[in-house]
């Protein structure tokens, strides 16, 4: 049988809190990263345009110009829940929740509306196979022509959308990082079990979320199952040459480039899958700082001269690697990586590179049989049909409810 090619694109964007101050907004943000793509596409080929992690985190802001104005992130969260507070306090007093998921599950609805329509809208218009990058959404399950949120957990989720803008599967993230546990955005760990490989004319696909591609249970379960084409949408949250954030007890950490090869570059050089797609996104949102070096990675044969990130020597297995902002010495990398980070108050804080990489893939015949869709899944493909909707969150209109009671009682008292 004839091997398949595919054209795979990943992109490195640059946000920043204004992206998401309102729906119009974050739609501008999203399609300027496929009108990016759009001169990479093949028009002979299937196209598989993978965007990064939590690119819809930052929703939580929309409509939160006061608290995007703060340019913290605990500021901002005190006041969004404040603004939210009529649909989070009934969610944060009975579901017994951390107030930073109260105030996420209480926007889940209305935000994973609009994501989803939006990735959907981009994957018929631009006919390509989209991975969405990630969300934090509930799992739903439909009830009649309504979606409803099961349970209080919130998963770092990915969704893979075909060109005709149907639902092929998600993944939910297995390893959270700190920032993702109680204490920063409160995210719930998905079940290792649950990961499976979406056969698609596009590859086989696999997701492993940022520190998912790190960890052997992850890519071990993603190979077993026959996976292709490894997907590692990023954001990774600190200064990308700076020192590890996550690393064993009892060593020292090391300089983050060179911890980032056991990620998708170890996964193809050692041949346990075949590609992988890590885009990563790039800038200062709010106090936080977000910085990489996206990359496709293969077979050796098939990669470019010895490359590598900066900071590490060079190495063969890369299809394509978006340069970092310059280059030069450890020391002055690591000092150039301070003044870009956010808060440095220098000339060159946020100037971040933003691009857009590109790699044929040569892979085999499409033989694996699709996963059965959990209910999950079969919420959101009822949604994007259009056979069923997501409700809005409880509690929008109480404010001005009791504003108008307040109004009426001040009224009656005279």
């Amino acid at each position: 049988m004839t091997p398949r090619r595919v054209r795979a694109v990943a992109v490195q964007p640059h946000w920043h809190a204004e992206d998401f101050l309102s729906a119009a907004a974050f739609r501008r943000w999203m399609r300027a990263q496929l009108e990016a793509a759009r001169p990479h596409l093949s028009a002979t080929q299937p196209n598989l345009v993978v965007l990064t992690e939590l690119n819809g985190l930052p929703l939580v802001l929309r409509g939160g110009y006061l608290a995007a104005a703060t340019g913290r992130f605990e500021w901002a969260a005190a006041l969004l829940l404040l603004q939210h507070l009529p649909s989070a306090l009934p969610i944060l007093l009975r579901e017994r929740v951390s107030p930073i998921r109260a105030l996420q599950l209480a926007r889940a609805n209305e935000n994973a509306a609009l994501y989803l329509r939006v990735c959907q809208q981009l994957a018929r218009e631009y006919g390509v196979y989209l991975v969405c990058g990630s969300t934090p959404m509930p799992h739903y399950r439909l009830h009649g022509w309504t979606l409803r949120r099961e349970g209080s957990a919130l998963y770092n989720q990915t969704v893979i959308l075909g060109p005709d803008g149907t639902l092929i599967g998600t993944a939910d993230k297995v390893h959270l990082t700190p920032d993702e546990e109680q204490g920063g955005v409160d995210l719930s760990p998905g079940d290792l079990a649950e990961l499976r490989v979406f056969p698609t004319p596009a590859g086989d696909l696999g997701v492993a979320i940022s520190l998912d591609a790190f960890r052997a249970d992850v890519t071990g379960k993603l190979a077993a199952q026959g996976c292709t084409v490894l997907l590692q949408p990023d954001a990774n949250g600190s200064p990308w040459t700076g020192l590890e954030g996550i690393y064993p007890p009892g060593t020292l950490p090391r300089d983050q480039p060179l911890a980032w090869l056991e990620s998708s570059w170890q996964v193809t050089a050692a041949g346990q899958i075949r590609y992988a797609v890590n885009p990563m996104v790039v800038g200062n949102l709010l106090d936080m700082t977000f910085d990489g070096q996206s990359a496709i990675t293969g077979p050796q044969e098939e990669g470019l001269p010895p490359v590598s990130y900066v900071m590490t020597p060079p190495r063969r297995g890369f299809l394509a690697l978006l340069p970092w902002v310059e280059r030069g010495s450890p020391a002055h990398l690591r000092e150039v990586g301070r003044q870009l980070a956010a808060r440095s108050g220098h000339p060159r804080e946020n100037a971040y590179l933003s691009g857009v990489l590109q790699a044929d893939l040569t892979l085999p015949p499409q033989t694996l049989p699709p996963p059965p869709p959990t209910p999950h899944e079969q919420a959101l493909g009822a949604l994007l049909a259009g056979q069923a909707t997501l409700p809005p969150s409880a509690g929008r209109w109480l404010w001005w409810l009791l504003g108008l009671g307040a109004a009426w009682w001040s009224l009656r008292r005279r």
